[in-house]
């Protein structure tokens, strides 16, 4: 049987599992909208994204190495 603290630290790493999942989902959007831009503002747009993404992404995975 587990305990409260177990059961919570298992949701804890679901959760974490899914917001890396969605995350590699929205780097791979924003990669798409990088390759599909044509206008410099867009373009520097695009390169602002992918790099709030990949570090969110970076973050996630230090959160996980640490559980």
């Amino acid at each position: 049987m587990k305990t409260h603290a177990s059961a919570t630290k298992d949701d804890s790493y679901a959760s974490l599992l899914q917001d890396i999942e969605r995350t590699k989902g929205d780097l791979q959007n924003a990669y798409s909208h990088f390759d599909n831009a044509i206008e410099p503002d867009m373009i520097d747009s695009c390169i602002y994204q992918v790099n709030a993404i990949q570090n969110r992404y970076h973050f996630l995975l230090q959160q996980l190495k640490q559980m």
